[in-house]
């Protein structure tokens, strides 16, 4: 009998802690700031650059399309090109629905990309891509709003390459972040993904 005691005051004491726990839990999880409703994480936001044109673009250019934002450079020596030609097969696979969505190539490096060097690299690419450049300092901002890392590397004979975050960024019609875009794929599969959203 007093074993059966001594077993009940354990599963009580047990019990106790648990409701103890699940209190202190639901108690940390309100005081916690909440994320404004549609939102799905705190990437992307207010930003100042120029287009290829040299026009003034800010995050409202991103509202009206679903568009896939990549951040790289035009000296890139391979996967920022690979990553431009994925996504110029996706616009391509879209077919009468390309112009419908949109990609934005955003540079880590605006000492050298000027918009008429942005503008003469991404001729090469789907014509519904736009180039996005700016002041050091302009760049720094958007790079922090969508937390990409980028550094210089210097390069023999005084030259640099940029090391640099190689996401690809889908964003919703609002402009919102909607999750990473896998590009890795038959360019059909990735252009069905991205139909759901225009």
């Amino acid at each position: 009998m007093a074993a059966l005691s001594s077993r009940t005051k354990i599963i009580a004491l047990f019990c106790a802690f648990a409701a103890g726990a699940l209190v202190l839990v639901a108690g940390a999880t309100m005081l916690m700031p909440s994320r404004p409703a549609g939102t799905a994480s705190l990437v992307g936001g207010p930003f100042q650059l120029v287009d290829q044109d040299a026009k003034p673009v800010s995050e409202s250019a991103l509202k009206g399309h679903p568009t896939l934002v990549f951040f790289g450079f035009t000296h890139c020596p391979d996967v920022c090109p690979t990553a431009l030609f994925e996504i110029s097969e996706i616009f391509r696979s879209l077919g009468p629905d390309a112009d419908k969505a949109r990609a934005v190539f955003i540079t880590v490096d605006p000492e050298r990309d000027t918009p008429e060097v942005m503008k003469s690299y991404i001729s090469s690419f789907a014509p519904q891509l736009r180039g996005y450049t700016g002041t050091p300092a302009q760049v720094e901002t958007v790079k922090k709003a969508y937390r990409v890392f980028s550094r210089k590397v210097p390069l023999d004979g005084g030259d640099y390459t940029m090391d640099h975050t190689a996401v690809i960024y889908l964003m919703d019609k609002d402009g919102s972040f909607i999750a990473p875009f896998n590009t890795k794929r038959a360019p059909a599969e990735a252009a069905a993904e991205l139909k759901r959203y225009l």
